[in-house]
């Protein structure tokens, strides 16, 4: 029974095929961890929802391949980033980095929110402040001649 539970576990275990070709591996253990953490953070073009080191694709291979030249070469991991970016715009970082931008991107629908709540509550205040209109004398007799028919 252990046998067949264990089988079935490792059948239905998802196993994540990594997409970093043996060729591309850095022989400097350290370099290759730093070249991996980056290329966790850079968001593949084609597929847009992976990263570029569980991508497959041919522009993810090339982006990890310029990822490792950059490192070998004697970039920091600020300098790699910033040099994608450079190419492929903010897009390209799969947490974008806090700007004016993305501060309004992220913050214009909170304003906006707050802006009608703001809106709502002083026109609810306005017309429970305001005292109802009474009719004139003529006003108040046109009205009973309108409603008598006449």
């Amino acid at each position: 029974m252990r046998r067949l539970f264990l089988t079935l576990a490792l059948l239905l275990t998802p196993i994540h095929a990594f997409a970093v070709n043996p060729d591309e591996v850095l022989a400097d253990p350290a370099l290759e961890h730093r070249a991996r953490t980056i290329s966790a953070e850079l968001r593949c073009m084609v597929c847009q929802n992976q990263s570029i080191d569980d991508s497959n694709a041919e522009l993810a291979r090339d982006l990890r391949v310029v990822v490792r030249e950059r490192l070998v070469n004697g970039d920091s991991d600020e300098q790699v980033l910033d040099y994608v970016v450079s190419r492929y715009g903010e897009f390209v970082l799969l947490k974008p980095r806090l700007s004016v931008k993305t501060l309004a991107l992220w913050g214009a629908p909170a304003a906006l929110v707050l802006v009608g709540l703001i809106v709502a509550f002083v026109s609810a205040r306005r017309r429970a402040v305001q005292p109802s209109a009474k009719l004139s004398a003529d006003e108040e007799a046109r009205l009973g001649k309108l409603l008598d028919g006449e």
